[in-house]
């Protein structure tokens, strides 16, 4: 089919993009261990993401090369992520919040693991970024721990994001369970009730994913591959395309 140009060629439709958000924070707390990003949280998604054709570009809070923990060498969905190109070479040197362009992506998605917890809240640019994909018309999406970037994020109306909205987050009772209760900043629940969330749980460590409008969450590490299977088919339901 010839175009108006005269060039036969049809405009390039610009790639579907997804901003998924690590945790720069390494360490866990005084107790002398390390933290990051649960590698598990943000490879179970990336890959319902990607097979539903979309791109995928990484953000930190604090840039370059975010902590990891959690690998698991004979998941081949962990392997394949930390593999992929793309994601190999943004992870040697993730963007900062404030190099980021909220309008270049539908969704954004909080990745967990404990170290979310010190880095995510307050951080101003981040929750900029949040906002603006929010307003835009896109989803705000998290996994457990990674709820800890919604408990500072307000609209323009001033509002917190989540006062209102049904969500689900990892428990302050899984908290105990793992023995870091004492250790967090914050009991992530709590705070996010505080913030007028509607907290919603299942038995420990269960798969839980709830959506509430555009805004999508799951309750532990069990739940990252739902709530990335939930951010596509609410995205397709706002834009009318469905993924392939």
């Amino acid at each position: 089919m010839r175009t108006a140009d005269g060039t036969g060629l049809l405009p390039a439709h610009p790639p579907r993009k997804i901003l998924m958000a690590l945790t720069s924070h390494t360490q866990l707390g005084d107790t002398g261990r390390t933290t990051g990003f649960h590698l598990p949280e943000a490879a179970r998604p990336w890959k319902i993401f990607t097979d539903a054709g979309y791109v995928i570009d990484l953000v930190s809070p604090r840039g370059g090369g975010p902590p990891m923990h959690g690998a698991d060498v004979t998941d081949s969905v962990q392997m394949a992520f930390l593999d992929d190109a793309s994601i190999s070479e943004q992870l040697a040197n993730t963007r900062r919040p404030a190099e980021v362009t909220p309008s270049d992506y539908e969704a954004i998605l909080f990745v967990g693991g404990h170290g979310a917890m010190w880095d995510f809240p307050g951080d101003a640019a981040l929750a900029r970024v949040t906002r603006d994909v929010y307003e835009g018309g896109g989803v705000v999406a998290a996994v457990s721990h990674g709820l800890a970037a919604l408990v500072d994020v307000r609209l323009s109306d001033d509002s917190h994001l989540i006062d209102g909205k049904r969500l689900t987050a990892f428990t302050n009772a899984e908290e105990e369970a793992v023995g870091l209760t004492s250790v967090v900043p914050f009991p992530l629940r709590s705070r996010l009730e505080e913030r007028g969330g509607r907290h919603a749980a299942v038995s420990h460590f269960e798969a839980n994913v709830v959506v509430d409008g555009s805004l999508v969450t799951g309750q532990n590490p069990a739940s990252a591959a739902g709530v990335g299977k939930a951010t596509v088919a609410v995205l397709s339901q706002l834009s009318g395309w469905a993924a392939v």
